[in-house]
């Protein structure tokens, strides 16, 4: 059943950055049930992980509704995303351990695969294994829990980014920066190189906003 609530997350997620959904619309269970031939469940979690990443505006005895945030909201997310991702890997930069280093190599190794395949989603994949090891390896809980909050809203717009041309070898080589600054335990390298990762600034940020106005 989880595995059906993802699938259709994931599904839903696409209608709403293309043009099936406009910003507002309510979400109807039944009708989405019927449309992606399921009960109703995995419907229901599937919205429910959506509200996690903002994209539904879950309301008490009205429904469900979808929300895209506007390119200000965007950009302040990412902002506060790329300052508590650069505070993990500074951390961690002190506390990670060669088991989490060699792992984090391996996620990385699978990032190199899936951009040598040409695959975006697989690259996410391996990319939200990369990333989560950072986080733990942190040595903050509530660190790590607050981060993964935020990225579990900013999902749809960071899977969205690997669309764009040339942008998985760039992140893949900025990968090589961050991994590059924790093998020396140099915090401070660490924490630009993940920010500047994770950053939607400048030119990078229209061709997003591009790419997410063309889908509309």
């Amino acid at each position: 059943m989880a595995r059906h609530a993802d699938t259709i997350a994931e599904q839903l997620e696409e209608l709403i950055l293309s043009d099936a959904f406009s910003d507002g619309d309510r979400l109807d269970e039944v009708q989405l049930a019927k449309r992606f031939g399921v009960s109703r469940t995995p419907v229901r979690e599937a919205i429910q992980r959506l509200a996690l990443s903002g994209l539904v505006d879950l309301r008490p005895r009205r429904g469900a509704f979808v929300h895209q945030p506007d390119a200000v909201e965007l950009m302040e997310m990412f902002e506060v995303m790329a300052e508590l991702e650069a505070t993990c890997a500074r951390l961690a930069a002190q506390r990670i351990t060669d088991d989490a280093l060699a792992k984090l190599q391996a996620a990385n190794q699978a990032c190199e695969d899936a951009v040598a395949a040409g695959d975006a989603d697989g690259y996410y994949r391996a990319n939200e294994g990369f990333h989560h090891i950072l986080y733990a390896q942190s040595g903050n809980r509530f660190l790590e829990t607050e981060t993964l909050r935020l990225k579990n809203r900013l999902k749809p717009y960071r899977r969205m980014q690997l669309r764009l041309r040339g942008r998985m070898a760039q992140s893949l080589s900025e990968h090589s920066a961050i991994v590059d600054a924790l093998i020396a335990a140099d915090g401070p390298r660490a924490a630009d190189a993940v920010r500047d990762h994770v950053a939607v600034q400048g030119e990078k940020f229209h061709r997003l906003m591009a790419t997410l106005q063309a889908a509309e």
